[in-house]
């Protein structure tokens, strides 16, 4: 394969910025610059040198083959952040014969490509990354660190052991085989199907917590919405007036609430109208409601809410502007009271719900989960050897697509193992 290279931290000014060679040519290519490497896995001092010049003095650590991220043999220059010097560095790397710039995501591939990570564990990196709040790390860290690949495996040796079953029906179909097979291979494939199915139920909460919590803020017109909305924003993100229908559409804003991604939903005030601008915002204001995780329910000075909304349990209902009325439950988002009480409450609510969390966080993990608990279900049917062991292997085949593959080496080491054929 191309030695590659590329800066691998972020672009911009810093205290430090590594600039990483991973290929069969990266260790020669780091001597042409920085002289002697360090022994393996060891950091030591060089200077980075373009013919007599001196580009920089920086830190060197040297992974051999088979010990680094990707796989391959990999060099890091751990240089000065300083933008002139990443260039500088740049330019002389890519003059070496054999190498290249790395391609988007490059380096993680070849970890793919070497086994150092399967696809799930590449999907949690990506999360970690991209990750915004304590649960969303949590949960990235889980995937990355192969929580999802170590299940997917036992689901996987769960599904290649009924097979294996199957597969000695059909090539032993002569032979006396124990009574109690045909009933064991149908309470196993029922087991995995359990297994598999507890494993959805967790899903949306997970994605929950990927992709983030919607909260809405609902109520008739002057109920503070808006006030409130800016007052747990920390800053002026919708307009307030004492205009009754201010707020004509819906405006986000994206925090972080007791560790969980959350955006807040101002919502524009639920009442009967003929303005059909104000009309379209309400409307808007429905549908965003109704698929909201959670909704803030407030109610006016005047004692009007959002009466024709149906409420769940969930909903937290509060006073509007509880300063001026002293009603309780309350809320002012112009003075703050209650603002910590309304927050505890949407952690408790949110965190709650984050609880049930399992390893598929993603649409392309649920579809693969999906596919295998039909595949197991047709599987588990009456029918012939033959056909239940095609529908056994299109679920090892959606099983497969979550972290790697199958081969009938894997089915006929389970059928020696458990029945000692041709001993």
């Amino acid at each position: 394969m191309d030695t590659i290279f590329a800066l691998a931290t972020a672009r911009g000014r810093a205290g430090v910025a590594v600039v990483r060679l991973s290929g069969p040519r990266a260790a020669a290519a780091a001597r042409e610059v920085a002289g002697a490497l360090p022994p393996a896995r060891r950091l030591a001092l060089r200077e980075i040198r373009d013919g007599t010049e001196v580009l920089d003095r920086a830190l060197v650590v040297h992974f051999p083959r088979g010990a680094s991220f990707t796989g391959e043999e990999v060099v890091e220059f751990h240089l000065h952040g300083s933008i002139a010097i990443v260039q500088a560095v740049l330019r002389r790397i890519g003059r070496i014969e054999g190498l290249r710039l790395a391609q988007p995501g490059e380096f993680t591939r070849r970890a793919l490509a070497n086994e150092r990570l399967d696809l799930s564990e590449v999907e949690g990196l990506a999360d970690l990354i991209e990750a915004e709040t304590e649960a969303q790390r949590r949960q990235a860290m889980r995937v990355m660190a192969g929580a999802l690949g170590e299940r997917a495996a036992q689901w996987r040796k769960a599904a290649i052991a009924i097979l294996a079953r199957v597969e000695v029906g059909i090539d032993f179909a002569e032979e006396d085989l124990p009574p109690e097979e045909s009933l064991g291979v149908t309470r196993a494939i029922g087991d995995l199907i359990g297994d598999l199915e507890a494993e959805l139920r967790g899903y949306t909460a997970a994605e929950r917590i990927r992709e983030g919590f919607e909260v809405a803020i609902l109520g008739p017109p002057n109920a503070g919405k808006s006030t409130l909305l800016n007052r747990l924003a920390g800053r002026e993100a919708a307009i307030t007036s004492e205009i009754a229908g201010t707020t004509r559409d819906v405006i986000e804003v994206r925090m972080e609430i007791g560790g969980l991604a959350v955006t807040l939903l101002d919502t524009a005030g639920l009442r009967e109208t003929t303005d059909p601008v104000e009309a379209i915002g309400i409307s808007r204001t429905r549908t965003r409601a109704d698929a909201a995780d959670l909704r803030i329910v407030l109610i006016a000075p005047d004692g009007s809410g959002a009466d024709d909304l149906a409420l769940g349990p969930d909903d937290i209902v509060l006073h509007g502007k509880c300063d001026i009325t002293h009603r309780t439950p309350g809320v002012s988002g112009r003075t703050g009271e209650g603002i910590d009480a309304l927050f505890a409450q949407i952690a408790e609510r949110l965190g709650a719900r984050t609880a049930s969390a399992g390893l598929v966080t993603r649409a392309r993990h649920r579809a693969a989960v999906e596919g295998a608990v039909r595949a197991l279900q047709a599987a588990a049917e009456p029918k012939g050897a033959e056909l239940r062991a095609e529908d056994l292997r299109q679920a090892l085949r959606q099983l497969d697509s979550i972290v790697g593959r199958v081969d009938v080496e894997h089915i006929l080491d389970e059928i020696f193992a458990a029945f000692c054929i041709g001993k």
